[in-house]
């Protein structure tokens, strides 16, 4: 730290313990200065000499002791006294602590260059540009030391001087960096590693780019948001470095924030946020989505204002598919039943499908006339929610109707497979055995049967809690994903059999392609056309049969399955009026398996 002694003669100010100042000297105290209850018995001459306000208060004839009250001094009394010391010649030591005070007092006592030469207004001023201005760490503690000055700190300019100071070093080159800094964060093993070495010779540390940002958070969030706004304004600094420091500052002064419960805040507290959210760079990126959802959280319960809580979720919208589930879950505010915001949640979302379409638009949306594909970010946030609907759906008084807002929020065109949704849906169902019917279809008509993966068709079509028609949709698709599948071996034995033809290969029997024809009749009745062809081709030249068989007999397992689930459902009377309409339907598809025509004519290579 940087410090300047003015003076030479010894300090001979005695402190009685009762709030009274007195000069020990030989001649008899002829003023005393008051302020407040501390008193000062001093002498006219050297205040005289020195302050041009005592030469107004003090009159020039006679020599009765004189009794001046003051008690509006910056400073206050210890101000006054290093004033006080400095007009007897004594020795003061002026620092980054007591520099400010001292430098308002002397102002309030007009101790300026027309009283005397070399007063001590310029030797404060002189020792402030070329040592306290100079320094990163003392410009810093000086800034903090003014606001218990003002306005006499601001209209001397000393809050500006600071921060130009400390802006200008925070967005300096860091090669350029020589001073000593503060720096125990969790980037230091990576960023400024002093065991690193390079053929032998050990590699001086790199200067990280936020290597500014720890000594600022002692500020006062007013500094603090007047050094930010001048290191912003200059352009220099990475808007991530100004983005981390926001963050290290907003964690050292709400430490609480990172927890679930937060603090019970007063107005301080929600200044300080209000303020830390406006500080933020408007760059996507500069913060984490997690920090913006900590915020988000904080503001809501400290209930910041609405102003606050839409900026908030308009950043968070630029960059949702960064959040996860745990840093989605924002508790709701006192009075309010449901365990967590969901219609919080629903205008982020809301917020980032609005940024998605107008960044959809400008990339044009179609190409050559076919729907471009969603976005890589847009099926992440789909993925997540559906991960945060799972969640909610556990609280027993989250409404159905929420659900099914926030579910709908996100177009089925932006997940790719539904399994999520599906586990989702089968939650909620679980959680709220007293569901009414139509809610249970409006649960089920969210979720595209045909996205379902192999393993969540074998869970829906087992669970007793889907309506019958979703599950006969579920049935319906694997038997028609089942046949499509089939229909490609056929093509590839159709090709097969022509190939070996020509090496005179065994022919296939009747039974074993009536058993592929059957799965195919299932649901592509149009296929037969194809297979038929095939078929003759078979019969001429032939192909393996235990590959065909055994493919055979795998296509017919979904419809035995359905057969014993209606049985069941029969059985134990859980089908409605709508669901016998779903049986109906069934037994439409279940129509008996035909034969294709076998052809009589030679083939082609016989």
């Amino acid at each position: 730290m940087k410090f300047m002694k003015l003076g030479s003669n010894p300090d001979t100010f005695q402190d009685d313990g009762s709030e009274v100042r007195i000069v020990e000297t030989e001649l008899v105290s002829d003023i005393t200065v008051r302020l407040g209850n501390t008193k000062f018995y001093l002498h006219k001459f050297p205040l005289l000499s020195k302050c041009a306000r005592f030469q107004k208060l003090i009159p020039t004839t006679g020599d009765e002791n004189i009794d001046i009250h003051i008690h509006d001094i910056p400073g206050g009394p210890k101000a006054f006294e290093i004033c006080a010391k400095f007009c007897y010649g004594m020795v003061v030591t002026l620092n980054a602590y007591n520099v400010v005070a001292a430098r308002c007092a002397a102002e309030y006592l007009e101790m300026n260059e027309t009283v005397d030469k070399g007063n001590l207004i310029y030797k404060i001023d002189v020792f402030l540009s070329s040592s306290i201005f100079r320094s990163w760490k003392d410009s810093i503690i000086v800034l903090g030391t003014t606001k218990a000055h003002l306005p006499w700190s601001e209209d001397l300019k000393l809050v500006s001087h600071c921060i130009d100071s400390i802006a200008s070093k925070a967005s300096v080159d860091t090669s350029k960096v020589e001073w000593s800094y503060t720096y125990n964060r969790k980037k230091l093993s990576t960023e400024n590693d002093l065991d690193m070495q390079w053929n032998g010779v050990k590699k001086q540390p790199s200067v990280p780019k936020d290597w500014w940002v720890e000594d600022l958070t002692d500020l006062d969030i007013d500094s603090y948001k007047q050094v930010i706004s001048a290191i912003k304004t200059m352009g220099m600094v990475p808007k991530d470095a100004v983005g981390e420091a926001i963050k290290a500052y907003t964690y050292k002064k709400l430490p609480s924030l990172s927890k679930v419960s937060m603090i019970h805040g007063d107005g301080k507290v929600r200044a300080m946020l209000v303020t830390i959210t406006c500080l933020l760079p408007s760059e996507k990126g500069s913060v984490s989505c997690s920090f913006l959802l900590k915020l988000l959280r904080a503001t809501n319960l400290l209930k910041c204002g609405e102003m606050c809580r839409k900026e908030l979720v308009k950043r968070i919208g630029r960059q949702l598919d960064e959040a996860s589930v745990s840093d989605l879950l924002i508790p709701t505010v006192d009075g309010e039943t449901t365990g967590y915001d969901i219609d919080m949640i629903l205008s982020i979302v809301e917020e980032y499908v609005r940024q998605d379409n107008k960044n959809t638009q400008k990339h044009n949306a179609e190409v050559n006339g076919h729907v471009q594909a969603p976005s890589t970010s847009m099926i992440t946030v789909a993925k997540v929610i559906d991960g945060y609907l799972t969640e909610v759906a556990k609280d027993p008084n989250t409404p159905v109707l929420k659900f099914i807002n926030l579910a709908e929020a996100i177009s089925g065109n932006s997940r790719p497979f539904h399994d999520g949704l599906y586990r989702a849906i089968d939650m909620y169902m679980k959680e709220h055995p007293s569901l009414s019917k139509s809610d249970k279809k409006k649960l089920c008509c969210l979720m595209d049967c045909k996205k379902l993966s192999p393993e969540a068709c074998a869970h829906a079509v087992q669970n007793e809690r889907l309506p019958l028609r979703t599950v006969v949709q579920v049935l319906y698709h694997e038997q028609t994903r089942a046949s499509a599948a089939a229909t490609v071996r056929a093509d590839s034995i159709c090709i097969g059999s022509y190939e070996s033809s020509r090496s005179g290969a065994t022919t296939n029997t009747e039974d074993e392609w009536d058993g592929v024809i059957g799965v195919e009749d299932l649901s592509l009745s149009s296929k037969t056309t194809k297979l038929e062809k095939c078929h003759n081709a078979e019969k001429s030249h032939g192909s393996s049969k235990s590959t065909a068989n055994g493919k055979a007999k795998g296509g017919a397992t979904p419809k035995k399955v359905l057969g014993k689930m209606l049985s069941s459902k029969a059985l134990t009377g859980e089908r409605s009026s709508s669901d016998s309409s779903d049986s109906a339907i069934l037994r439409s598809q279940d129509h008996p398996k035909r034969t294709p025509s076998r052809s009589t004519k030679p083939s082609a290579a016989a």
